[in-house]
């Protein structure tokens, strides 16, 4: 197990030369299927999943629009990839083992997104509490949250009516016992 940690670490890894090299979307693009998480890209109906099928073409041609992080092990080392990203409308966080409060926090921190994101997944990450969800409230356009399976939510009432009070066009879909 400790050697899957460290190997996750080093997937995780930013590498800002490359980032400068190719571009936000592709280096983000990379890293996320590196760690097995699904993007699709803006006018394509098909998710991308095979790293070595990547998309060539000039720089910036291919903009990461959603991104699925199902049984991933994308990590919050690794979330310097997303801030460059302009146009993902849609993100799955779904039994993520990595994902945590701090990279709810480092996400809805993120000015891109801040713009961009319109729907968000978390399902079945178990190290995610209240207070992840709580630091959703910077993500101002978010138009649907589903939570599903989240055992760390405990103050499920306060949660969610301060999050409604933060984002009152915040349609919430709640599947949490």
């Amino acid at each position: 197990r400790a050697f899957w940690g460290w190997l996750n670490a080093v997937f995780n890894k930013v590498d800002h030369e490359r980032i400068q090299a190719v571009g936000p979307d592709r280096a983000a693009s990379e890293w996320l299927l590196r760690c097995g998480a699904l993007v699709r890209y803006q006018g394509s109906p098909k998710w991308q999943q095979d790293y070595n099928g990547l998309p060539t073409g000039p720089l910036g041609k291919y903009k990461i629009e959603a991104i699925n992080a199902t049984n991933s092990c994308i990590m919050y080392r690794g979330f310097d990839y997303l801030d460059g990203l302009e146009h993902v409308t849609d993100i799955r966080l779904e039994k993520c083992m990595y994902i945590q409060d701090e990279c709810l926090q480092r996400l809805s921190e993120t000015n891109n997104l801040q713009k961009s994101l319109l729907q968000l997944k978390i399902i079945s990450c178990g190290n995610v509490t209240d207070k992840g969800i709580l630091a959703l409230h910077k993500l101002m356009n978010l138009e649907y949250l589903y939570l599903s399976d989240l055992p760390g939510i405990r103050e499920k009432k306060t949660t969610f009516n301060a999050l409604q009070q933060a984002l009152p066009n915040l349609e919430l879909e709640l599947d949490l016992e």
